[in-house]
């Protein structure tokens, strides 16, 4: 295997290991409430900065103004993704709002292919409608079912939110390291949440216990190790690719929620972690190529 295979190999692993980590994220979520999800937004940032910002000053790079920028926008569009995924929950279902949210690689490919100039394989597209369809299966195995509308709406945009921001920080990756790529996006997403929380007029204090341990979980578990291994990944594979590999977040949360809470994996949702599986193994083989 060459260098640049080698790098491709470790850019998956990287990604890969991201996305189960989020696996965590919709259990941490539902344990963080009352806190209304701009706070939750909030401190899911403030306490992954630190650490981050330290990381991304000692890995800084002078020049690339135009990657901060990219990075930047990446960090508007996880705002906006965040904001819109934490609210759908109080309007729909977590397996609605998490089938939609996993819209997104299908936005990434159409963005790619139609202004980025990207070709995709067609092992890659078949990779990509199997995953798509194991999401769908395992949405529904969880119960997933059309409510009001509002919910799904939400999570529906939140879905094309992720998207922009997968390709916007694949982008910033290109002349950035990791951490400070990772830092420009945190505080972008802290000062928009903050900013939001404070003009509705949102309490970001009295919060138990329980509530503070799941902010640290999300800042420090989400937000510093799978987005620190998923922004690296991102610098070796492309976007495309990317995106289709964080499908095995809703794989990692069943076999979690097996592993962790007792839950039997039934039938419908064996067959959705196959798909995609199946999904993710075609795309890693038909990778598309770089626009």
């Amino acid at each position: 295997m060459d260098e640049a295979g080698r790098h491709r190999t470790a850019g998956l692993a990287a990604v890969f290991t991201g996305a189960f980590l989020l696996g965590f994220a919709a259990m941490l979520v539902r344990w963080a409430e009352p806190a209304a999800p701009l706070v939750i937004g909030f401190y899911r940032m403030a306490f992954a900065l630190p650490l981050v910002a330290w990381l991304g000053w000692r890995s800084h790079r002078p020049g690339a103004g135009t990657a901060r920028a990219w990075a930047l926008l990446a960090g508007l569009c996880f705002t906006a993704d965040l904001w819109m995924w934490h609210t759908s929950l109080l309007y729909t279902s977590a397996a609605n709002s998490t089938l939609l949210v996993g819209l997104a690689p299908l936005w990434v490919a159409l963005i790619s292919v139609t202004w980025l100039g990207a070709r995709l394989r067609k092992g890659f597209l078949a990779g990509l409608v199997f995953a798509l369809a194991g999401g769908l299966v395992l949405g529904f195995a969880k119960g997933a079912r059309w409510g009001t509308g509002s919910g799904e709406l939400l999570a529906s945009l939140a879905s094309v939110a992720y998207a922009c921001f997968t390709l916007a920080l694949g982008r910033a990756r290109r002349d950035l390291a990791a951490p400070e790529a990772l830092a420009w996006v945190i505080l972008c997403c802290m000062a928009g949440f903050g900013l939001l929380g404070m003009l509705k007029g949102l309490p970001f204090h009295g919060f138990p216990v329980r509530v503070w341990l799941s902010l640290a979980a999300l800042g420090i578990g989400m937000q510093v190790a799978a987005w620190g291994c998923i922004a690296w990944g991102l610098g070796h594979v492309p976007a495309n690719l990317g995106a289709i590999v964080l499908m095995m977040q809703p794989v990692a949360t069943v076999g979690l929620a097996w592993l962790l809470l007792g839950e039997a994996v039934r039938p419908l949702q064996g067959g959705g972690i196959l798909l995609v599986l199946a999904g993710i193994t075609l795309s890693v083989l038909n990778p598309p190529v770089r626009a």
